[in-house]
């Protein structure tokens, strides 16, 4: 995995070094430098592509791995709407992704249906699994999940296999479906046979609504999970596994198909306090550096039967946001991301954030806003972003964001000291970047391009994102 970096250094510099400015940007405050230096931050302005798809800094480039409809598998072409991926280590320093398609049913090219992968054959979401070589070129591709839907992010497990979630919470018999739906499903990685009559079991101990993102703790197999809804606003959730669960490759599933398995573990959901005062909403927090101490309650029905789960708990006794996104684990806890939220509500004073990234410290008990981000009012305003989406920790330091903007979208890179850069940006639509990994030797960055089904490796001269130079 991408080696983590001091999330003390990036919460300290993102509490004294960040504000939001006046046009809806992420900048930084002003700080002393040495009048023989000036401050490095990314990789240089990004250079338009000739193709007219990526812009990238110079001496970067990509390589397209698949295109949606065009790039033949071994069951079909390559699906709509990539998503969320996970990175594997391949054979020969090669790569394994797997990677999602958002798919709900009226997308054009679908996930195909195959014997022993398909947990529901009125769905057409699911994941498909690319090996690439060491040099970032595709070697095969194929289905490892089918008949799912909304298959947005997901995460990584500390076993090596992927999570991938269901963003919705139908039921069966809607739009055409045989079987209730917004469940986790684990895909492995290694092979296809691998998957057979695996992947396509609901974790369904994990809860049924619409799921985001998930990310594991590997020292207490702890598993937390994003979700994105509103009306009412998302909640974040936490599950510890029953005592005596021993985690590995397939031992999730396991524990599914297991008697009790529904409502094995405990599901909980994330009630933050200031100064012993339920925040309702973590869109209450303006402030990069605003930490909150956190208490977990007891998820009354995970299975949503009568109620979905966010509405069986009273607003003022737990916390909500709008736009609960993608995570990440690092060394000492985990990044979450709420994209943006909502209107303050009558006083139509607009909305309150562009996005916010939250650092929950498990061994602490508090989440701490580390990234703040502004309202941009001009969808084609260069350099201003807004709307995070997806998140990983670079290897060489920091965080890579993946925007999902009302206008032009970008790579965002954030600097461990808690400074925004441009790393790449779409030229090609108005479609939002996904699912961003890097290999495991750092060298490429794997991305998607929702709307045009691209599936693209990043490859350039990868150095510490901040330095100094002479001036």
């Amino acid at each position: 995995m991408p080696r983590p970096f001091s999330r003390r250094g990036f919460l300290g510099a993102g509490a004294l070094g960040l504000t939001v400015a006046g046009l809806g940007g992420l900048t930084s405050c002003g700080r002393p430098e040495h009048p023989t230096t000036r401050a490095a931050v990314g990789y240089g302005r990004l250079v338009a592509d000739p193709d007219g798809v990526l812009a990238l800094p110079d001496g970067f480039g990509y390589t397209v791995l698949a295109r949606s409809g065009e790039t033949p598998t071994s069951d079909g072409t390559h699906p709509s709407d990539p998503d969320g991926m996970g990175a594997f280590p391949g054979a020969d320093g090669g790569t394994v992704l797997i990677c999602n398609h958002e798919n709900s049913g009226e997308e054009t090219h679908p996930v195909s249906a195959m014997a022993g992968l398909t947990y529901d054959p009125g769905a057409i979401g699911g994941t498909s699994t690319l090996v690439v070589d060491a040099d970032g070129r595709r070697v095969s591709q194929y289905t490892s999940l089918a008949g799912t839907v909304n298959n947005c992010a997901g995460g990584v497990t500390p076993w090596g296999t992927w999570l991938s979630c269901e963003e919705t919470s139908a039921r069966a018999g809607q739009d055409g479906f045989t079987k209730d739906h917004g469940y986790v499903f684990e895909v492995d990685p290694r092979s296809r046979d691998a998957n057979l009559g695996r992947s396509p079991v609901p974790l369904t101990f994990l809860g049924r609504y619409s799921h985001e993102a998930v990310a594991v703790d590997p020292a207490t197999t702890r598993i937390y999970l994003t979700e994105d809804a509103a009306d009412p606003s998302g909640l974040y959730y936490r599950w510890t596994p029953p005592p005596g669960f021993v985690a590995g490759r397939h031992a999730l599933r396991e524990l599914a198909e297991s008697v009790g398995g529904d409502v094995a573990g405990r599901l909980q959901a994330m009630r933050c306090l200031a100064d012993g005062r339920v925040v309702r909403d973590l869109a209450e927090a303006t402030a990069v550096g605003t930490r909150y101490d956190v208490e977990w309650i007891d998820v009354p029905d995970r299975g949503g039967r009568d109620e979905s789960v966010r509405r069986q708990f009273d607003d003022d006794t737990i916390t909500r946001a709008h736009k609960l996104e993608g995570q990440w684990w690092n060394d000492e806890g985990v990044y979450f991301v709420s994209s943006y939220a909502d209107d303050r509500g009558e006083d139509d004073a607009g909305p309150v954030h562009h996005g916010q990234v939250w650092f929950h410290d498990p061994g602490a008990g508090t989440v701490t806003l580390t990234v703040l981000f502004g309202v941009r009012e001009d969808p084609d305003l260069e350099m201003r972003f807004e709307r995070p989406d997806n998140i990983t920790i670079s290897p060489q330091g920091g965080l890579v964001l993946a925007e999902d903007a009302d206008g032009t979208s970008h790579l965002v890179g954030m600097t461990a000291r808690g400074r925004a850069y441009a790393l790449a940006r779409n030229d090609l639509d108005d479609s939002e970047f996904c699912g961003p990994v890097f290999s495991q030797d750092g060298v490429h960055l794997f991305v998607n391009l929702q709307q045009a089904g691209l599936t693209l490796a990043i490859t350039g001269p990868w150095t510490p994102p901040e330095h100094e130079l002479p001036g």
